[in-house]
């Protein structure tokens, strides 16, 4: 059963969402992610300054002047959402977990998919394969999405990126366009990514939280692995400590930002309590100059 709650979240984002896809993204979208090719639509009486080479020759014999063949882009597309919801996601030091950050970015997406008639498909994903969502068209398919991202109980709470883009990999076989939402802490998926990436259009989507970049100092505390559940305390107050972990996190990720340099694909930084406009507008406005 669909609890109160849950069907209020829902729709605060799917009004909040909606909105932004109307004013913002629906366009950038568009112009970003073409069709497969060119498909016959109709025919019209010929026009000056119309391409000779579009003269459909039997309607233009059968009627006595020229006639035009139209086409149009043929536009369905397929895209899949895989969203990371392994222990990880559930942290948040403001307003939201990375999780709630996830729902709402896929909620963009899957919006923006739905108004350009694109299919959107889910793979939820922790250490193993949570959720499998086909590709279809709808609202309510839209609404599902949301709400399986948002609410849905993994039963695992680690990483394992690799396994789930060969699962991607094995179950859509048609060329599409990938959003991996992640927080990318995990290794060894390197040549995976590289192999659904030229297979398709792969963007990773990295969610981060300032909280893990930088500990304050108030002094001892216990930290809690989320994926492991191992435990630990930390003096947060020796300067020591505190630079060692904030370097260990700047070498995680510059190793992050190579890998996806090194594998030629695009990657959206987005931060939990930063609004995630600006770098889904910029990713946008990159892609478009780059056609």
């Amino acid at each position: 059963m669909l609890t109160k709650e849950l069907l209020k979240q829902v729709r605060q984002i799917e009004i909040r969402t909606k909105g932004l896809v109307n004013h913002l993204f629906s366009g950038e979208y568009h112009s970003v992610f073409k069709g497969r090719g060119m498909e016959f639509s109709e025919v019209r009486e010929y026009q000056y300054g119309d391409d000779v080479r579009n003269i459909d020759w039997n309607v233009t014999a059968r009627f006595g002047h020229p006639f035009i063949k139209v086409f149009e882009e043929e536009r369905e597309l397929t895209v899949m959402l895989m969203v990371d919801i392994s222990g990880s996601l559930m942290f948040g030091s403001v307003s939201k977990t990375k999780q709630r950050v996830a729902a709402e970015l896929s909620a963009i997406l899957a919006f923006s998919a739905l108004k350009n008639n694109d299919k959107v498909g889910l793979i939820l994903f922790t250490d193993k394969i949570e959720k499998f969502v086909p590709p279809r068209k709808g609202n309510i398919h839209v609404l599902r999405i949301i709400r399986e991202v948002l609410s849905f109980e993994p039963e695992g709470n680690a990483t394992d990126i690799k396994a789930a883009l060969e699962f991607m990999n094995n179950a859509i076989k048609k060329r599409s366009i990938i959003f991996l939402l992640s927080d990318f802490l995990d290794e060894d998926y390197e040549e995976i990514l590289r192999v659904v990436g030229k297979k398709n259009d792969l963007i990773g989507v990295v969610l981060d939280d300032r909280r893990e970049n930088e500990i304050p100092p108030i002094g001892l505390i216990k930290f809690t692995d989320a994926e492991t559940g191992e435990e630990r305390w930390i003096d947060t107050s020796n300067k020591r400590v505190r630079r060692v972990m904030k370097e260990a996190r700047r070498e995680a990720i510059a190793k992050r930002n190579t890998m996806f340099l090194t594998s030629k694909l695009d990657r959206i930084h987005v931060q939990t309590g930063v609004d995630y406009i600006k770098p889904l507008v910029q990713f946008f406005r990159m892609r478009e100059k780059r056609w």
